[in-house]
C-alpha cells in the first residue's frame, strides 16, 4: 500500500502564514501538518508516499527531505496550480492509483493516528472515510444507507440544513483498492477532466460512481477521534486546541470562554447554565420568528425595560437590561465610588473592576469557604468601605444566605451608608420554602442603596442570547447607567426571549424543580467518589475539595485530555492560595453519571479495572 497526499494549493485563506510557504508547512503546537502526517503514515510500513505539489514545492521538497521519514517520498507536479483545483493534482497522480492500493489524502487535515487506522485495519478494499456532521463543518457531505453504502454525495448548491442529521461529512482521506482505481475512479476521473474541466474537486468523480449500481466504495463512520480541516486562521486556532496535550490543552480551552459546540462530544462541566431550561414550546415560538428577528432591528432600551420590569413585577424605571450581566456589572463597578467590600473566592467579574488598593476582601476561614451574614456584619463594620458586593449564593462556593438574614444585612449596610450589591444569578436553584430573590418592589423601595443583578443566562439557560438585569429603587443611578450603556445593547432575539418569557413561568418552575432533584442525587454520587470531599451548595453548581493529596490542575487536564470533559480548576483562583478545589456544573443526570465515574478512576486508580474505557 502506498500514500498520496494533495498538497499543491495556495492555502490563500491562511493569508500571511502561506506567503512564502505551502499549506501544509503550517504549524500546529509548533509543528507542521506535513510532518505530522508523514510520521504518521511512516510507521504504516507502506511502499512509498507521493505528493503532489505545486504553490512553493520546491520548498516543501527541500523541507521533506530533513525530515526522519523512512519510507520513500516521490513528487508530482502540478505546474498550473494557480489554474486548476484538487481534481487534476490527482488526474496527474492517476498512474499512481493504478499501481497499486492508495491511501489519499489532502495536506490540510490534521487527525490523531487511530483515524488512519480505521482504514487501513478495515477490511472492505476501498472506503471514504466519514464523520458525523457538526455545525462547524463546510465542504462536501453523504448520506448512507445502513450498511455504510454511500447514497449521494451532496456539495453546497445542495446542502438543506433540515437534513443535517442526516449528514456525514467527508473527512478527506480515502483507501482506494487497485482495482476500484482501475475499475472505476481512474476511468471517470480521466472522462470528467475531460468533459468538465480541472477546476473541480475529486469528490465530483465519486458522486458520480456512486450512482453506479455497484459503486464499490463505502464508508467508515468515525466516532471519537479527532479530525480537523484547516483552512483559514479560525480553523488553525481550533486545531490547536483540539491537539494540544497535557496543561496545554486545558489552558487553551479556558481562554476560549465558551464557544464549544466546535468540540463536539465534549462536556462542558466549566460553564454555569440550568440544563433544564428553556422548554422545547418556548425555543420552537423563537425558530418560528427567526427570519423575522435576523431582518428586524431591536427596541430601544426603554422598551427593553418595560418588559424586563414586567417579568419581574417591577416598574421600569427600577430596571436596566444588559447584553449579558457583565455589561451591567462594567457599568456599575465604574459608577461605585470609594472602598469596595468583596468575599473571596468569589465571581471575579466584580472585583476586577475595581482598583485593588480599593478593594477590602473577607476571606472566610474554614474549608468550606461558608459565612453568614453575621460574619459579614462583624468583619466590615469597622472598614470604612461604600460598597459591598456579595453573590449569593456564592460562586464558586454555592454559600448562600437565606432571605430573612440578608436583608438584615441590607439593613445593617443602610445604617453605615453602605451601597449593597446583590448578585442573584444563581438565587433561583435554592431549596426554599419561598422565593428568596430580593426582586420584589417593596424590597426596592425600602432599599434604594440596594442594588440587585442577575444574569438571565445563568438560571434561565440562554447564554448565548446575552441577556441580563440590574434593578434598583434608586431611580437616578438607573438613569446614570442606562447613559452608559448603547441605546440597542441587546439583539432582536434577546428582546423577543424578554417578550413571550412570562408565558412560560410554570414550565421554569417545572425546570427547577427538576433540577432540585438531579443537584441532590449529583452531590450524593460526588459525595461517594474516594478522594473528594463535597461542599454543600445551593447553586447550580458543586465546589469539590480534593482529598487524596492530588493537584485540581492535574485532574482538570487529565479530565479533559483523557475523557472530554471540561472543569472549572479552583486553585489558581483568589482567596484559594493554591488549596485544591474544583467546581463542577450540575448539568443532566446521565451527563453527571459520566462524570462522577471519570472523576472514580482518575482518583482510584488502584481499584481501576484492568483493560476498563473511559467513558
Amino acid at each position: 500500500m502506498q500514500a498520496v497526499i494533495l498538497a499543491a494549493g495556495m492555502g490563500k485563506r491562511l493569508k500571511e502564514l502561506t506567503q512564502n510557504a505551502t499549506k501544509c508547512m503550517v504549524k500546529v503546537n509548533g509543528e507542521t501538518l506535513i510532518e505530522r502526517a508523514l510520521t504518521q503514515l511512516d510507521r504504516l510500513n507502506l511502499s512509498r508516499i507521493v505528493l503532489v505539489i505545486g504553490y512553493q514545492g520546491e520548498k516543501l521538497k527541500d523541507y521533506v527531505a530533513k525530515l526522519p521519514i523512512q519510507t520513500p517520498v516521490e513528487y508530482v507536479e502540478n505546474s498550473i496550480y494557480d489554474r486548476t483545483n484538487n481534481i487534476y493534482s490527482l488526474y496527474l497522480a492517476r498512474g499512481y492509483l493504478l499501481a497499486e492500493d492508495t491511501l489519499l489524502l489532502e495536506s490540510d487535515i490534521i487527525f490523531e493516528e487511530n483515524v488512519l487506522k480505521r482504514l487501513v485495519d478495515h477490511p472492505y478494499p476501498s472506503l471514504a472515510l466519514v464523520a458525523r456532521y457538526e455545525s462547524w463543518m463546510d465542504g462536501t457531505v453523504v448520506t448512507l444507507d445502513e450498511e455504510d453504502c454511500i447514497l449521494d454525495f451532496i456539495g453546497k448548491k445542495n446542502f438543506r440544513f433540515e437534513d443535517t442529521k442526516r449528514y456525514y461529512k467527508t473527512v478527506n482521506i480515502y483507501k482506494f483498492s487497485k482495482e476500484f482505481s482501475a475499475s472505476h475512479y481512474v476511468p471517470f476521473l480521466e472522462a470528467y477532466c475531460k468533459a468538465l474541466g480541472n477546476n473541480e474537486y475529486y469528490e465530483q468523480v465519486l458522486k458520480v460512481i456512486t450512482l453506479l449500481d455497484r459503486p464499490e466504495i463505502k464508508a467508515v463512520r468515525l466516532e471519537d477521534e479527532i479530525w480537523y480541516e484547516i483552512d483559514d486562521e479560525q480553523d488553525l486556532d481550533i486545531a490547536e486546541s483540539l491537539f494540544a496535550k497535557g496543561p496545554d490543552k486545558l489552558k487553551k480551552y479556558q481562554k476560549r470562554y465558551g464557544g464549544y459546540w466546535r468540540y463536539p462530544g465534549m462536556l462542558d462541566f466549566c460553564y454555569l447554565v440550568n440544563p433544564f431550561y428553556p422548554c422545547p414550546k418556548l425555543l420552537d415560538e423563537m425558530k418560528a420568528s427567526f427570519d423575522l428577528l435576523v431582518g428586524s432591528y431591536p427596541s430601544g432600551m426603554e422598551v427593553n425595560s418595560l418588559l424586563a420590569a414586567k417579568y419581574f413585577g417591577l416598574k421600569k424605571e427600577q430596571v436596566l437590561v444588559g447584553n449579558g450581566a457583565a455589561e451591567l456589572i462594567k457599568a456599575l463597578m465604574e459608577e461605585l465610588t470609594g472602598r469596595i467590600g468583596v468575599v473571596m473566592p468569589t465571581f471575579e467579574e466584580y472585583p476586577n473592576r475595581v482598583d485593588p488598593d480599593r478593594l477590602v476582601c473577607y476571606v472566610p476561614s474554614n474549608p468550606d469557604f461558608a459565612y453568614t451574614s453575621s460574619d459579614l456584619m462583624e468583619f466590615f463594620a469597622d472598614k470604612g468601605i461604600s460598597a459591598l458586593v456579595l453573590i449569593n449564593p456564592d460562586n464558586p462556593s454555592g454559600n448562600f444566605i437565606e432571605k430573612t438574614d440578608l436583608l438584615d444585612l441590607v439593613d445593617f449596610a443602610v445604617d453605615l451608608g453602605i451601597t449593597v450589591v446583590v448578585d442573584e444569578s444563581f438565587v433561583d436553584f435554592a431549596d426554599c420554602c419561598e422565593s428568596a430573590t430580593l426582586l420584589e418592589p417593596w424590597i426596592l423601595k425600602r432599599y434604594p442603596e440596594l442594588i440587585v443583578v442577575k444574569s438571565i443566562s445563568k438560571s434561565y439557560g440562554v447564554p448565548g442570547l446575552r441577556l441580563g438585569i440590574l434593578a434598583s429603587g434608586n431611580e437616578f443611578l438607573i438613569r446614570q447607567l442606562k447613559k452608559e450603556v448603547a441605546i440597542w445593547n441587546i439583539n432582536s432575539f434577546g428582546e423577543f426571549y424578554l417578550q413571550i418569557c412570562e408565558k412560560y413561568k410554570g414550565s421554569y418552575q417545572d425546570a427547577i424543580r427538576q433540577f432540585q432533584q438531579v443537584r441532590a442525587a449529583f452531590v450524593k454520587e460526588l459525595s461517594a467518589v474516594p478522594g473528594l470531599r463535597t461542599v454543600p451548595t445551593q447553586a447550580n453548581y458543586v465546589m469539590c475539595e480534593l482529598i487524596n493529596g492530588g493537584s485540581a490542575a492535574d485532574l482538570a487536564s487529565r479530565l479533559l485530555n483523557d475523557y472530554k470533559i471540561l472543569i472549572k480548576d479552583l486553585s489558581s483562583k483568589k482567596g484559594f492560595e493554591n488549596r485544591q478545589y474544583i467546581r463542577l456544573a450540575v448539568r443532566r443526570r446521565e451527563e453527571n453519571e459520566r462524570l462522577t465515574a471519570a472523576l472514580r478512576e482518575c482518583l482510584n486508580e488502584p481499584e481501576r479495572t484492568e483493560g476498563a474505557e473511559k467513558r
